[in-house]
C-alpha cells in the first residue's frame, strides 16, 4: 500500500451518522468503532456530516477514502491503529439533499456528535426552509422530520458535547424547533417516544496531528491523529446499549448506566479537574511551567497526592478502590511525555474554576470531618496570593476584588462563592 486511497477497506453498512469529523471524534468514537468492528460482533460504518467548508481535512477525507491512522502515545508506550470504519464524509451546506437523504436509510441507528459546547443551542433565526439551518439541533430537526414522514424508526443519540445532560438539552432544542416551525404534536411524540437521547460524559486528551516528530508510516496521511491511551465514556440510558454496541467485547472503558452519570461527572470534576485547579496557583508561584514538571518533582507530586488521596477522595461516594484507581490513572496522564499542559493556560478564570472544582471538596470535607482540609485550604490561600502577585487571566472585576480586598472580605463575598466562607478565614488568613 503506497497511499490510503489504495487500501481496500471492508464494506460495512452505514449504521451511524456522525456530526463532526475533527480530531476528537476521530480519536475517540471512530477509534472505538474500529475496535468494535474488529471484534466481529458488530459490523457498521459511520457517515460523517460536516457543516462548514472542510478545507484541507475535507480534501483528505476524499483523497484517502476516509481512511486514517490513529496513534495512542503515553507512558504505556505507542499503539497504532488504521481506522477504516468511516464510509464517507458529507458537507451539509454544499450537499443538503444528500444530507437529508440519510433520513431515508432504515439501517441507520445511531447519531454521534461533537459540535463543541456551543453547538447544542436553539435560535429563533433558524428556519425550516433553510438549506441547511445554521445550528446543529435545527439540522437534526429537519432530518428527524423527514424520517418521521418516511415512517421509519428514530435514532439513538450519543452526544459528546461537554455540557451537562447533553442529550436532554439536545432533545429540548429539537422540541423547541418543532414548536417554532409548527411541525405538529404527532412529530413531537415521535421525537420523545421513538428516539433515545442519552446523556454522556467523555474523557480523552486528543493531541491531533504530530507536527513535530511525525512517525514514518510508509504512506502519507494528512488525517493522522494522536491521543493519550486513557479513554472514558459514561452513557446514561435505559437502553441495553451493550447488546447493540459491544463495548465490553472490545475492551473499551465505556460505562453504560441507568442513573449514575452524575457520580462519574462529580468524580472527574473533583479529582481530575480539581487536581489541576488546586495545583496551578501553587505551582506557578513556585516557578513551574507545566503539569508534567510538577508530577516529576517529588515535593509537588506529594502535594498533589495529599490533595487527591487524603482530602478529595474521602468526600466522594463511589467505592474507594474505584476512586483510587481513577486517581492513579489521572497522575499517569499528568506525566504523559507527549502532552504539554501549560499551567498558565490552565490558570484562565481560576476563581470560577476553584468554586466548581475544589470548593465542593473543601465544604464536603469540613462537613464530614468537622475541620478544614489542610492541603486544599492551602491551595485556596495560594489562589488568593496568585491573584495578588501573579499574572492572572480573569474578569477584571474579579481580579480587582481578589487584589484589593482583605481575605475575610473575599471569603464573605457570596456573589463570588455562592455562600459566606468566612468560617475558613482562620486557616486562610495567614496569606495576609
Amino acid at each position: 500500500m503506497h497511499t490510503l486511497a489504495e487500501y481496500r477497506k471492508p464494506i460495512r453498512p452505514e449504521r451511524i451518522i456522525q456530526f463532526g469529523g475533527g480530531g476528537f471524534l476521530r480519536g475517540f468514537f471512530d477509534w472505538m468503532l474500529q475496535k468494535i468492528n474488529e471484534t466481529g460482533e458488530f459490523c457498521g460504518s459511520a457517515v460523517i456530516v460536516r457543516s462548514i467548508d472542510a478545507g484541507a481535512d475535507g480534501d483528505a477525507f476524499r483523497t484517502q477514502n476516509c481512511n486514517y491512522t490513529h496513534i495512542l502515545r503515553g507512558t504505556e508506550g505507542v499503539e497504532t491503529t488504521l481506522v477504516d470504519s468511516v464510509s464517507r464524509c458529507l458537507n451539509a451546506t454544499a450537499d443538503f439533499d444528500a444530507y437529508l437523504a440519510l433520513a431515508d436509510q432504515p439501517e441507520l441507528r445511531f447519531v454521534v456528535s461533537n459540535t463543541t459546547e456551543a453547538g447544542i443551542v436553539f435560535s429563533e433565526e433558524d428556519r425550516f426552509s433553510d438549506a441547511p439551518p445554521k445550528h446543529f439541533p435545527a439540522k437534526v430537526t429537519r432530518l428527524l422530520y423527514r424520517r418521521f414522514e418516511n415512517g421509519l424508526p428514530g435514532f439513538v443519540f450519543l452526544p459528546c458535547e461537554l455540557i451537562e445532560r447533553n442529550g436532554d438539552v439536545l432533545r429540548d432544542c429539537i422540541l423547541r424547533y418543532a414548536a417554532l416551525w409548527g411541525l405538529g404534536e404527532a412529530f413531537c411524540r415521535y421525537v420523545t417516544e421513538e428516539n433515545v437521547f442519552t446523556n454522556t460524559l467523555v474523557d480523552r486528551i486528543n493531541t491531533g496531528y504530530p507536527k513535530e516528530n511525525a512517525p514514518a508510516l510508509g504512506y502519507e496521511d494528512k488525517l493522522l491523529n494522536t491521543s493519550e491511551f486513557y479513554h472514558l465514556w459514561v452513557i446514561e440510558t435505559e437502553l441495553d446499549l451493550e447488546r447493540e454496541l459491544p463495548f465490553s467485547a472490545a475492551g473499551l472503558n465505556v460505562i453504560v448506566t441507568r442513573d449514575g452519570l452524575a457520580r462519574y461527572r462529580t468524580r472527574k470534576v473533583r479529582i481530575l479537574n480539581g487536581a489541576h485547579t488546586s495545583l496551578v496557583p501553587h505551582a506557578l508561584l513556585s516557578g513551574f511551567a507545566t503539569v508534567k514538571e510538577c508530577v516529576d518533582d517529588a515535593d509537588m507530586r506529594a502535594y498533589l497526592e495529599r490533595a487527591v488521596f487524603d482530602e478529595i477522595i474521602p468526600t466522594l461516594d463511589l467505592p474507594r478502590e474505584e476512586l483510587v484507581s481513577y486517581a492513579e490513572s489521572v497522575l499517569t496522564r499528568f506525566s504523559n511525555p507527549y502532552i504539554r499542559h501549560y499551567l498558565a493556560d490552565i490558570s484562565l478564570n481560576s476563581v470560577s474554576k476553584f468554586k466548581v472544582r475544589v470548593l465542593p471538596s473543601i465544604l464536603a470535607y469540613y462537613e464530614r470531618f468537622g475541620k478544614a482540609p489542610e492541603t486544599l485550604t492551602f491551595a485556596f490561600r495560594r489562589l488568593i496570593e496568585f491573584y495578588r502577585v501573579g499574572t492572572t487571566r480573569d474578569d477584571p472585576a474579579v481580579t480587582e476584588l481578589m487584589k484589593t480586598r482583605s481575605v475575610r472580605e473575599i471569603l464573605e463575598n457570596r456573589e463570588l462563592w455562592g455562600e459566606d466562607l468566612s468560617f475558613l478565614a482562620e486557616v486562610i488568613e495567614p496569606c495576609e
